[in-house]
C-alpha cells in the first residue's frame, strides 16, 4: 500500500480492473464498498420483514392494526402458525402488551434422508391506548392466525367524542 492510495473521501481516484471486478484496489474504496453492501443487505432484511417475507413474526415483532372507532379501540395482531395457548395479553393502565412464543418442529424420515429442523421466536409488542378504555369489559379472539382484540370506551369517554360539522367553502 502506498501513501497514494489514502485518497481523501470526495475525490476520485481513476479506476483500474485490477481486481477482476471492474473496481479500484485502494483499501479505502473495498472498505466503502464492503460497508455498502453490509447496509444494502439489512435495510433489504428490513423491508422484507415488514412485507411479511422474513418470517412469520418479522425483524421487529408481527405486523397490528389498531383501529379507533366511537365506541372503542380494535386490535388486530397477525399471528400466522400461532396458537391461542401461544398468545398472552396484559392490560395495565393505557398499555396493552401481546406476547407469544412460536415453536416450530420439522422431522422427515424416509428411506436414507433424515432431516430435523426447529426454529424459535418469542415477542412481545406493546401498544398505547387513549384514556377512557374499559378494561373489565375487553374481549380478544384468535382465529386463523389473527388476534382480534376489542377495547370498548367507557361511557364518560364516548360522552367526550364531539363532532364537528364540516361545511362547503
Amino acid at each position: 500500500m502506498h501513501i497514494s492510495d489514502l485518497i481523501p473521501w470526495g475525490r476520485e481516484k481513476p479506476k483500474t480492473p485490477a481486481n477482476g471486478d471492474g473496481g479500484t484496489t485502494s483499501p479505502l474504496a473495498m472498505l466503502q464498498r464492503d460497508i455498502n453492501h453490509v447496509f444494502e443487505e439489512f435495510w433489504h432484511k428490513v423491508d422484507n420483514s415488514r412485507n411479511g417475507q422474513r418470517g412469520p413474526i418479522g425483524l421487529f415483532g408481527p405486523s397490528a392494526d389498531v383501529t379507533e372507532t366511537d365506541n372503542g379501540i380494535e386490535v388486530a395482531v397477525e399471528l400466522p402458525g400461532m396458537n391461542v395457548e401461544d398468545v398472552d395479553i396484559s392490560l395495565s393502565g393505557d398499555v396493552m402488551t401481546i406476547r407469544g412464543e412460536k415453536k416450530v418442529e420439522y422431522e422427515e424420515k424416509r428411506k436414507g434422508v433424515y432431516l430435523s429442523e426447529r426454529s424459535f421466536g418469542a415477542f412481545a409488542r406493546t401498544i398505547p391506548l387513549p384514556p377512557g378504555v374499559d378494561a373489565d369489559k375487553a374481549e380478544a379472539r384468535f382465529e386463523k392466525g389473527v388476534l382480534k382484540v376489542s377495547l370498548p370506551k367507557t361511557a364518560e369517554a364516548q360522552a367526550r367524542v364531539k363532532r364537528i360539522p364540516v361545511k362547503a367553502a
